[in-house]
Formats: C-alpha cells, structure tokens, sequence
C-alpha cells in the first residue's frame, strides 16, 4: 500500500552526492510515493527540518563534506526529526560501518548496487513499522490524558463527597461554626511540619499529607448520628448524654465502613476519614475512648486530629464557657504530653503554634448574635 492509513501518500527523502544514483531511486520509488532529493547533509537537514518532513531518509554514507554519519548525528539529536526513520545507502560492506550506523539510530541498510526489489521492500517495511509506532505513541498519549482526566474526575468526586457528608455535619452542629476547616488545616500544618521527623517520615509522603487534608472534614461525621437533645443542648451534658455524645465515633466509623462495604472497594481517602472518626477521641496512655487504645497503636492520622482537635475546642466559644486565649490552650496541649497526647506532636504543635494562631484566625467564627464571649484566640 502506497498510502498511510490516514490517507497522505508516504514521502521519501533520497540524500545522494550522485545525480545518477538519485535519479534512479527516485524513479524506483515514485510511482509509490512523494519523492524529495538533496545532494549534501546540509540540503539534506533543511528539508528534514522544513515544513514537509520526510516520512523516512535514504541516506548514502560517503558524501563530500558531511558525511552520512554526521547527517545521521544531526537528525538524531533534534526533538522534530529523530523519529524519522534512517535507512544508509552503502558501497561498504564492513561490519564496523554497519555497526556504527545502526548505533546511531539508523534503522537499516542497504548496499549499492541497488536492488529494486529490495529498496521497495525495505522502505515499505519501514513505513509499516513508522506509522505502527506513531500510532502506539498517539494511544499512549491518548491513555495518559485519559488517565488524567480519570484522576480528576475521581478526586473531584471524592471532594464532593466529603463536602457533602461535612454539610451535614456542620447543618446538625452548626454551633461549631468553622472548626472543621480550621482541624483541617491543623492537621496539615502539623504533617507538613513532620513530614521529615523520623518516626513519622515514612508515614507522611506528599500523597498521604494531601489525604489527611482531605479526609480531616469527616473526623466528626458520627455527629450525624447522635439525638438532638444531646447534640443541640445549650449548656453541659450529664454523664448519662456524654456516654451517648460518645458513641459519635463509632457511628462515623461504622457509617463510613458502611459506604466502603457497599462500593466495594478500598478506599485510601476513606482509611484515613475513619481513623481520625474513630480514634480522635483517643489518649497517648490509654484512657481515652472508644477502644482504650494507647501510644503507637493509636493510628497516627487520629492522634494528630487529637491535638488539632482539642486546641479548637479550647479556643472556641461555646454558650456554656467562653473560648480560652491561645496561651493558655497551647499550655494545656503542653501539659498533656506524653499523657493525652504523642510527646513529638505535641512538640511539632509547639514549634508551629504560629501557625495554628494564623489558622484560627483566618477561619474564625463571626460571634452569633447574643455572643457576649467573642472568640478565644489572640
């Protein structure tokens, strides 16, 4: 077939410093393609380089001047034309030429005298094996834009997915105002700041920090799940309705567990939510809840949502108290290290307490109407 699979009839360079040996190539080969001609590497360069490159080169090896070899260096060396099948055109017949052009880039050889039978067959393979790799080239860059396109399709669906759950949550509680944004960026405050502290450095690559953000919203999902009267109530709750507020965690674990079951498969966005769901309320000596878990065993998103946790429950104003001023919450967080809380987060929050400052300022809460206590951060 003369044609490509795109219709456009192949075209072929004949690079030859020998007006006889070009003509007769050229009539070999015309009646099948588009035939352009250059006496010398330099001529043969700027057509390869023009607007109508050539869809492969015969290229004779013994020219003045450049030699086929020097051409073959260029063309291999430019982004636009080192695709661009080479075949050497040869009186030589030592297995050291032939070797040095191949390693080159040259994709074949064939000898002078000519045979016609030969060229043809040779050009017409090397056309066939040309458009066979620009096609898995156009697949390839095909499937990696799809790939792409997946990717953010997936992610803007777990987005709003996570946004969706974190409404509802906010539309039961809504006296928490922005404590969810601001655990949010706690906690990615204090990943990036541990990110290369060793006992944490494995656990916190930039795919699994930009996961914990992610995933920080659901922490109080279970919410959902817990009574009105216990949720909404304006002041302290009494053991019994503490025993309930409790059971948020376990509600937001099982309920994303539930999800996870139901689609299937697992989720890494979804690991984390219920780590942090379940375990935020956990303690570093144990004494915390819902499983009594303590030190290491205590996954290690739950135990940075504790610190972030807290320190936002300190500083917020509720109906029943008012918001505590930053020193004094960051002095409790200190006090319960090794306790309540990782000693080494307790002391990345420490170092970046700055930052925690600048957060809680950003996302502050405008105080509600009747709010004589205004916000606790200073």
């Amino acid at each position: 077939m003369s044609a490509t699979d795109s219709g456009k009839v192949p075209s072929v360079l004949i690079v030859d410093d020998t007006p006889d040996n070009r003509l007769l190539l050229s009539e070999l080969l015309k009646p099948l393609y588009l035939i352009q001609q250059a006496a010398d590497g330099a001529a043969a360069l700027a057509i390869a380089q023009g607007n109508e490159r050539p869809d492969i080169i015969l290229l004779d090896v013994m020219m003045p001047g450049m030699s086929g070899f020097d051409v073959c260096r260029k063309l291999k060396a430019m982004e636009e034309t080192r695709d661009i099948p080479v075949i050497f055109l040869t009186t030589l017949d030592a297995t050291e030429d032939e070797t040095l052009g191949l390693a080159l880039g040259a994709v074949d050889y064939i000898t002078k005298p000519v045979n016609p039978s030969v060229v043809q067959a040779r050009v017409a393979t090397h056309l066939r094996l040309k458009a066979a790799a620009e096609f898995l080239r156009d697949k390839n860059a095909y499937l990696e834009q799809e790939v792409v396109r997946r990717t953010v399709q997936t992610r803007t669906a777990q987005e709003v997915t996570i946004l969706a759950l974190t409404s509802l949550a906010e539309a039961r509680d809504n006296e928490t105002g922005n404590h969810i944004r601001r655990t949010q960026h706690y906690v990615k405050a204090l990943a990036d700041h541990l990110k290369e502290h060793p006992r944490f450095a494995p656990e916190l690559d930039e795919a699994t920090r930009k996961l914990l953000f992610q995933s920080a919203p659901l922490h109080d999902i279970g919410k959902i799940g817990i009574p009105d009267y216990i949720l909404l109530k304006p002041g302290r709750l009494t053991p019994e309705e503490y025993e309930v507020m409790k059971t948020h965690t376990t509600i937001g674990r099982d309920a994303l567990q539930k999800a996870e079951d139901q689609l299937g498969v697992n989720l890494p966005f979804l690991r984390f939510a219920k780590e942090m769901a379940l375990g935020h309320q956990e303690r570093w000596d144990g004494s915390g809840y819902p499983q009594g878990r303590a030190g290491d065993d205590i996954p290690l998103s739950a135990r940075l949502m504790a610190v972030a946790d807290v320190y936002d429950a300190l500083i917020s104003p509720r109906v029943y108290k008012k918001g505590k001023p930053h020193e004094e919450a960051a002095a409790f967080i200190a006090a319960g290290r090794g306790t309540e809380f990782d000693p080494d987060i307790v002391d990345a929050f420490l170092d970046i307490q700055g930052e925690f400052q600048a957060i809680a300022r950003r996302f502050h809460d405008a105080p509600a109407s009747g709010d004589l206590h205004g916000g606790g951060v200073v």
